[in-house]
């Protein structure tokens, strides 16, 4: 029963200030679920890999098999699980030591305040590379781990075998999704709400938006059954993607120039129904004139090529290494005819 002292302090509340306390207990509960709901996604679904140290990140890196080096990197929102899925890298891993990175901020990765950017990114992965000892690596990026792919090798392009670029995005266009996409990465509204109602949005838009990553094809079961969503909306990895698509747009204003110098070569390949990424205005755009470089456009694919065409893409990364190390002979695999370069 409310005292006598609380009925009168209730007396003095005013409306207004009614409904600001109970924004703030609402926003409390809201943190707290989500905070101990990022712990456990933590403790469900435990790194598969081993951490290397690079200026000052833990970054976590799936290795698998032996051989000359495919490293590969996922995109915006998604972590090493989900490139694991596609069964690419377990194809790769018969003639090669491919080594699957959580990139910062995703995943078992720290994020590292200054290692936002595709530039930072990219040294910062280097660096792990060498702590590694992987020399001269075929890179492999999905949609905004392109953008890390492409930096990588402008900035040492002799210590880069070969590119392969999944449903990329290299040139500035007018995109109405990127600024909702960025508001976690607004500084302290962005901080509240990525604790608060975004990580509950997120489990609700997640089944619609990995539908329109795989559009036109069907989400495949693997990724139905085995891609932890609760990792993607914790806080922290919300706000890490946040930032991403605040800085896209704006991190891509001389990619297609500066890719024409590239020496080594470089496939961009990319579903012709991509939904996310117009393919004609980007993939098929990218222009390098390096020997065995091309675009290789597939049918009745999305933006999520790895996992609906898995076959083809490791085709292609295959095409790369049998070019980059002509001295060794890689066989290239798959049920149906890959379309031509």
């Amino acid at each position: 029963m409310p005292t006598p002292a609380r009925l009168d302090q209730d007396r003095r509340l005013s409306p207004l200030g009614r409904v600001a306390t109970g924004t703030a207990v609402a926003l409390a509960a809201m943190a707290a679920f989500n905070i101990a709901a990022a712990r456990r996604a933590e403790r469900r679904n435990p790194p598969r890999g081993r951490f290397v140290d690079a200026h000052g990140v833990r970054l976590h890196v799936v290795d698998r098999g032996s051989g000359p080096p495919v490293v590969m990197l996922h995109g915006n929102g998604s972590m090493a699980q989900e490139m694991l899925l596609s069964g690419v890298p377990d194809r790769l891993a018969r003639n090669h030591r491919v080594l699957v990175f959580d990139r910062p901020g995703f995943g078992h990765s720290e994020r590292g305040a200054r290692f936002a950017t595709p530039v930072m990114q990219a040294r910062l992965i280097r660096r792990a590379l060498r702590r590694m000892g992987v020399e001269r690596p075929i890179i492999v990026g999905h949609s905004w781990g392109t953008l890390v792919a492409l930096e990588m090798a402008f900035a040492e392009p002799e210590e880069t075998a070969g590119l392969v670029l999944i449903g990329g995005y290299y040139q500035p266009t007018l995109r109405f999704d990127v600024p909702m996409m960025s508001i976690p990465a607004v500084p302290v509204a962005g901080d509240l709400l990525s604790v608060t109602l975004w990580p509950l949005l997120g489990r609700l838009m997640a089944g619609p938006v990995i539908a329109r990553l795989f559009e036109p094809a069907p989400v495949t079961e693997h990724i139905r059954r085995g891609f932890p969503v609760e990792m993607a909306v914790r806080p922290s990895q919300l706000r890490a993607g946040a930032a991403e698509a605040a800085m896209m747009i704006p991190s891509v204003a001389s990619m297609m120039e500066r890719a024409r110098g590239l020496t080594m070569p470089v496939v961009a390949i990319a579903g012709a129904g991509d939904r996310m990424v117009t393919t004609a205005r980007h993939s098929a755009e990218l222009d390098v004139d390096a020997p065995g470089s091309g675009f290789i456009s597939l049918p009745d694919a999305g933006h999520m090529v790895h996992h609906t065409k898995p076959e083809h893409v490791a085709a292609a990364i295959e095409r790369v290494a049998n070019i980059a190390w002509p001295q060794q002979s890689f066989p290239v695999r798959q049920p149906e005819p890959v379309p031509p370069l």
